[in-house]
């Protein structure tokens, strides 16, 4: 994970490119209905404790771009994954391995339609015969081949890419970790000294404007707890993706042994069939070789249905299995009821805080008004 520096004058991140080499892909906290705050390193630590001292709550412009440097990498490189990672490649994929089976599996069929028996019983030229449906077949099939070989690549290539989304997403997460925490710990220190202070300081004096100065601390302390809350919600966003990621990968990564599987086996094993069917078709009778090519037929049957059968099968279950994982559903779920939660109990305490300081400003108008009196008296 790379290294981490707080800033008070956002830049905006540089975004996850296709051809960055991706490391080895770190562990990322995993979204559960209880989010354990992330623990920090000693040096980590150290840099929150530094970078609080310098959090003004008062600057305006500070609590609105506070961690808008994160928040801009979440984002940017959400669009890098979507602009690369191409789901409909999957399907045309599985469309060229269906193309594939069928090719070889009509090739046989063909043969066996055109009489493959009688061409070895009678004495003509049926060699070359098998030779040129051959060369037909094999025109389609690397056709075939050469498509599913550049599918390949660029999955393999998408599975890199995740992998470095994967890394990025979790240096977002504990950036904007290590942003929470240094805000958290500044407010509760404005709030124990500087609003504690503005607060006794209107208390005693009496005077409006004292007031005034620490509704309005009071007001801004508010509104980072607000911008947190913000960043606590990317942050969420960030746990997510994770999984998310790793989904995607995993489908690309199907795919791809999909497609080796048919460019190791099922081509070889075709071609050498063909190579057995050429020599028996050389060196033995014309009898032998009709037996030979009937085995060779059946076998030719027997293995595209199974390759078929695996093929429709594989592809079943594939399709049947959900993008998103029920677990996933209801912990989501849960989160967003917490957050309801959360926002109810804030605004709550905002009202019991505003009808307390209505109090407060009632009694001073009172003090103020009897003084009045007294004064005129």
């Amino acid at each position: 994970m790379s290294e981490i520096k707080l800033t008070l004058n956002p830049t905006p991140a540089a975004p996850a490119t296709e051809t960055a080499v991706a490391p080895a892909a770190p562990e990322v906290p995993a979204a559960s209905e209880n989010i354990q705050e992330p623990q920090f390193t000693p040096e980590e630590q150290a840099q929150i404790d530094v970078f609080a001292k310098q959090i003004d709550i008062t600057d305006t412009n500070l609590v609105f771009s506070y961690g808008a440097s994160a928040q801009q990498g979440i984002a940017e490189f959400s669009d890098v994954a979507l602009k690369n990672v191409k789901t409909k490649d999957l399907d045309e994929v599985g469309d060229m391995i269906a193309n594939l089976v069928g090719e070889l599996k009509g090739f046989s069929d063909e043969e066996e339609k055109k009489g493959i028996f009688g061409w070895f019983k009678r004495q003509t030229d049926k060699v070359e015969m098998l030779k040129t449906r051959y060369d037909e077949a094999e025109v389609n099939v690397n056709k075939i081949c050469e498509g599913l070989e550049n599918h390949q690549v660029q999955l393999l290539k998408d599975i890199v890419m995740l992998d470095r989304l994967y890394e990025q997403n979790l240096t977002y997460f504990k950036e904007l970790s290590m942003y929470i925490a240094a805000g958290k710990q500044r407010l509760e220190e404005v709030r124990a000294t500087d609003l504690k202070a503005a607060y006794d300081k209107a208390q005693k004096s009496g005077l409006p404007e004292d007031a005034q100065a620490a509704k309005d601390l009071n007001e801004k302390c508010e509104r980072f707890e607000k911008k947190l809350y913000d960043l606590q919600l990317t942050r969420n966003i960030s746990i997510q993706m994770a999984p998310q990621i790793r989904l995607i990968q995993s489908s690309n990564q199907l795919m791809a042994e999909k497609i080796q599987t048919s460019l190791n086996n099922t081509i070889p094993l075709w071609k050498s069939q063909m190579v057995l069917a050429l020599g028996l078709a050389h060196s033995q009778s014309a009898m032998e070789a009709q037996r030979a090519v009937s085995d060779l037929t059946n076998e030719l049957l027997r293995k595209n249905a199974e390759q078929l059968k695996m093929a429709t099968t594989e592809s079943a279950k594939e399709a049947e299995r959900g993008i998103v994982d029920i677990e996933t559903l209801e912990q989501t779920n849960k989160m967003l009821i917490d957050t309801m939660d959360e926002v109810l109990t804030i605004q709550q305490e905002g009202r019991q805080k505003r009808e307390a300081a209505e109090g407060q400003l009632r009694n001073i108008e009172n003090e103020l008004r009897q003084k009045l009196l007294e004064i005129r008296n």
